[in-house]
């Protein structure tokens, strides 16, 4: 059980990394210091894309529009972190 905590863990961890990644070079693309029409920069960003968008379009359906600002990230982030919180302070106590 403790092996599956550290997994679930270990995949949180690696998720905001993707998250975080998507939002520099969502931000690279907008700053036009990367070319879009590079074929390794479309692979990336549609990689990060496939996996980070599942989690940040229902964010973005509840935040209210801020003027092209885009915080869902952020608060994906902290709910990431929340859920490390908990899993280390309940649940990983409770398995030892």
């Amino acid at each position: 059980m403790r092996a599956l905590i550290e997994i679930v863990l270990l995949v949180l961890n690696w998720y905001s990394y993707l998250i975080i990644a998507m939002a520099i070079l969502s931000w690279l693309v907008a700053f036009d210091v990367i070319n879009f029409r590079n074929d390794i920069v479309r692979s990336i960003w549609r990689f990060l894309e496939a996996v980070t968008e599942p989690a940040l379009r229902p964010i973005r359906r509840v935040l209210p529009n801020l003027g092209g600002i885009d915080v869902s990230p952020v608060i994906l982030l902290l709910i990431i972190l929340f859920l490390q919180k908990l899993i280390v302070e309940y649940a990983y106590p409770a398995v030892y």
